[in-house]
């Protein structure tokens, strides 16, 4: 088949596309040309997927079995792709996000559950709507916190860079929100076995890992990954109204339970996360965070919530 990946060479994009071309799928990427491509090879078409115009400009000539949406952020992201191909396509999947679930007191959040309309991830349940709305084959998947090697999102190497420097580790509250982490190898895997997935067919999936963790736990689980013991870790927790942080982020989770249930992905698609979180978590530091280089971390929040014990 011949299909279109909108990004294709960060993080997701990388996993998703290399097992793409491993099945011996035609690939092509849209993006902005910042990054190389994940295999050597495959056609690309630079340019701006925000701009309307040059994106069906660039696009109106081309021709594609399936698109995988990886990057879309708003409708107007979409909405030209639905344009030009939406009636040519054997399916459309979008990369929607978990984060557009409204607060509950009634957890894992399920596919069913309400959406949160004043969501800063609005214009991706906006998107599903549109696309469940025009009639195409198209499914969506709402992902927790990925992680993972490469990784651009400071999620996992927060803790690293504290735990790697002996110092300790801010939390917010007590430490037992319960939050929810999957693997990025884990979500490209899924998103393989939605592909022209009959079952898979106009439906939202949560994709994420199996377990739930505290806060306090995924400190300890990262020592784990890192060869540290995690009884050592010295957690300091903090009451985060009592700071004015301005627009630093002084943690990377949400202070708040979060997590979903994904037993719908599993038994629709025969899916299921091959990696635990400390297996997943010594992926990410062994095979990314120890070998890429970075800048030194910024620990000038942590001082501030430090300093005022």
């Amino acid at each position: 088949m011949r299909i279109l990946v909108m990004g294709g060479t960060r993080f997701i994009g990388v996993y998703l596309t290399q097992a793409l071309v491993e099945q011996g799928h035609d690939v092509v990427l849209f993006n902005r040309g910042n990054c190389q491509p994940p295999v050597s090879g495959l056609t690309q078409i630079h340019g701006d997927r925000t701009n309307a115009e040059q994106l069906t400009s660039l696009l109106k000539s081309e021709s594609f079995d399936v698109i995988f949406d990886n990057n879309g952020r708003e409708l107007s992201d979409t909405k030209p792709l639905v344009d030009l191909f939406g009636d040519k396509l054997s399916h459309f999947i979008y990369v929607s996000s978990a984060g557009v679930y409204a607060a509950s007191d009634e957890m894992p959040h399920s596919e069913e559950d309400p959406v949160d309309p004043k969501s800063r991830h609005r214009g991706k349940f906006e998107t599903e709507h549109y696309l469940a709305a025009q009639k195409i084959p198209f499914t969506a998947v709402r992902p927790v916190y990925i992680y993972g090697p490469k990784n651009y999102n400071p999620v996992e190497s927060w803790f690293f860079d504290r735990l790697s420097h002996d110092r300790p580790v801010p939390i917010p509250g007590n430490g037992l929100y319960i939050t929810q982490l999957g693997h990025v190898a884990d979500l490209a895997s899924a998103l393989i076995a939605i592909l022209n997935n009959p079952k898979a067919i106009g439906q939202i999936y949560n994709i994420s890992g199996e377990k739930f963790i505290t806060f306090n736990g995924l400190a300890r689980q990262c020592a784990l990954a890192m060869g540290k013991d995690p009884e050592k870790v010295e957690l300091v927790h903090y009451d985060p109204k009592a700071f004015d942080f301005g627009k630093r982020k002084a943690f990377p989770l949400r202070p708040q339970h979060f997590f979903t249930s994904i037993a719908k992905a599993q038994q629709d698609l025969n899916w299921s996360p091959q990696f635990d979180l400390v297996s997943g978590l010594k992926d990410s530091y062994l095979t990314d965070y120890q070998v890429q280089p970075s800048e030194p971390p910024d620990f000038s929040v942590d001082d501030e919530i430090l300093n005022a014990r």
